[in-house]
């Protein structure tokens, strides 16, 4: 018998541990999984911030709490898994969205912020990852890992945006994601990614302002930027049993601009 689509999407009695889930993609996605019935944990480096996001979510009846750490540092992401497994009582959902970018020309980027795109956008994943499969997942042989990638990992860019260091850590992560899938199939753990497009947000003003957003907004076939309900969907299916027979598997959310380039 097949099972009702309310039930399949339905979360409750899952938790979520969420990085970077103070603002911006991190929190839309942290409001799809709680508006499902998930329990939250936000985390990201400012206290403030999470503050705010996790009161955000408790007006919409959403069960959240928050713990500031950064994500970059391996000690502080145990604290983090250990919080939330003493919090929570277990992990079902990781969402691995902390992230950075860097803007500079490729013969000039500084090798410091190299090491700093990449220990926060690809390593923390996979501390993250395992921290959380040895504490819960594995253990319980069931789990969905969710990266947070972009379509700046699926090809190059053009000329004027000059972020070598992000786009090869982003294109680490789908690999990561199809690599970590294979090997935790076998424990009941779905691991997934998503790649969104253009999304106003914090990381992407500057280059929105200097590009200019109704540009960015025409290269895409819907003729505009991601929005703060775009996530939503993808992140559900991901997390729920709707989405229980999809592992390694990257779905772009750009309003079709990686259809364009073959991304």
């Amino acid at each position: 018998m097949s099972t009702p689509v309310q039930q399949l999407f339905n979360l409750e009695g899952r938790t979520a541990l969420v990085t970077g889930g103070s603002r911006g993609l991190g929190l839309q996605i942290a409001e799809s999984l709680g508006e499902a019935g998930a329990k939250i944990l936000l985390s990201s480096r400012k206290a403030a911030d999470l503050e705010e996001a996790a009161a955000h979510l408790q007006d919409k009846g959403i069960d959240a709490r928050w713990v500031a750490a950064d994500a970059s540092q391996p000690e502080d992401a145990r604290r983090v898994v250990d919080d939330a497994m003493s919090r929570l009582g277990h992990i079902d959902i990781l969402v691995n969205n902390a992230g950075a970018t860097w803007g500079a020309p490729a013969e000039d980027h500084p090798l410091e912020a190299w090491d700093k795109v990449m220990n926060l956008n690809i390593r923390s994943l996979f501390v993250f990852s395992q921290l959380v499969g040895r504490a819960s997942m594995i253990p319980r042989q069931s789990g969905r890992i969710i990266n947070v990638a972009s379509i700046a990992g699926l090809g190059g860019n053009p000329p004027e945006m000059q972020t070598i260091a992000y786009n090869t850590s982003k294109a680490a992560v789908i690999n990561f994601t199809r690599t970590l899938a294979g090997e935790w199939g076998r424990h009941g753990i779905t691991v997934n990614a998503i790649a969104p497009g253009f999304f106003p947000s914090k990381m992407t003003k500057g280059l929105l302002e200097k590009l200019g957003a109704e540009k960015m907004a025409a290269h895409a076939p819907l003729r505009r930027l991601g929005d703060d309900d775009d996530l939503k969907g993808v992140a559900l299916l991901f997390a729920s049993a709707a989405g229980k027979h999809i592992t390694g598997q990257t779905l772009a959310v750009d309003g079709g601009v990686s259809a364009l380039t073959g991304g």
